[in-house]
């Protein structure tokens, strides 16, 4: 990476939603969500110090992950306090009844305005990449996803996703398929990387029921100080 993004700290988390069962916070391109061969602090072990020092608590601080991001995306990332939490969370998402919205820009415009992408996805895990097929096959996992057009800037475009399934980079891999690669997403065929490694794909907008309160919680995370992405912002 010519110019790495900053990294989250516990000083500079960036916490959308907090209470005594969630922890949700706005993921920086390049943070991880859990450890990894590299050894890099993950997000998890962040967001404990965050707690830890928050709220000068002793001994081990309990933080779990109920989702992942890609290491090169940013966006909303929620992390459960309690295992009660946890435990509902991930049903919710099992369940598919968490609503994602994802942003991402891309420099080839998509067939049309609005669509629903509908491939079935194999996983190389050599390769840590998954390839779109149109039709079902063995080891492939069907991925579906709305997409429309939200804005046309210059020399890109925005795309809204909604995801109806979450699979191993769903979006990266349906978007390459019909020719309109992610910026930066070199993996997938962009033409180019960003210099700081990311990838313009940002968790955008979740929606879904408290897992005690049962009250619905709607999220938005803005995204990356960037010039491409506050140009999205205006207008």
């Amino acid at each position: 990476m010519a110019n790495p993004p900053e990294h989250s700290t516990p000083e500079n988390l960036q916490v959308l939603y907090e209470d005594n069962h969630l922890l949700v916070v706005n993921k920086r391109p390049g943070d991880i969500v859990q450890g990894d061969q590299t050894g890099d602090t993950p997000l998890s072990e962040v967001g404990k110090l965050y707690l830890k020092t928050k709220f000068d608590k002793p001994g081990n601080v309990f933080l779990g992950v109920v989702h992942r991001l890609d290491r090169p995306t940013s966006g909303i990332l929620v992390f459960a306090r309690t295992s009660k939490a946890l435990s509902r969370m991930n049903a919710q998402f099992k369940e598919k009844e968490v609503r994602k919205t994802y942003w991402a820009l891309v420099s080839i415009q998509p067939p049309s305005e609005s669509g629903r992408l509908v491939h079935w996805l194999e996983r190389n895990q050599k390769q840590n990449k998954s390839y779109a097929y149109p039709k079902e096959g063995p080891n492939r996992k069907k991925a579906v996803l709305k997409y429309r057009i939200l804005k046309s800037l210059d020399r890109y475009y925005l795309l809204e996703i909604d995801l109806e399934t979450g699979r191993h980079h769903q979006i990266r891999a349906q978007l390459a398929a019909i020719g309109c690669p992610i910026k930066g997403d070199l993996k997938y065929g962009s033409p180019r990387s960003n210099p700081d490694g990311s990838i313009h794909l940002h968790s955008r907008k979740l929606e879904f029921l408290h897992p005690v309160k049962k009250t619905q919680v709607i999220l938005t995370a803005p995204p990356p100080a960037d010039p491409l992405w506050d140009a999205c912002l205006t207008g």
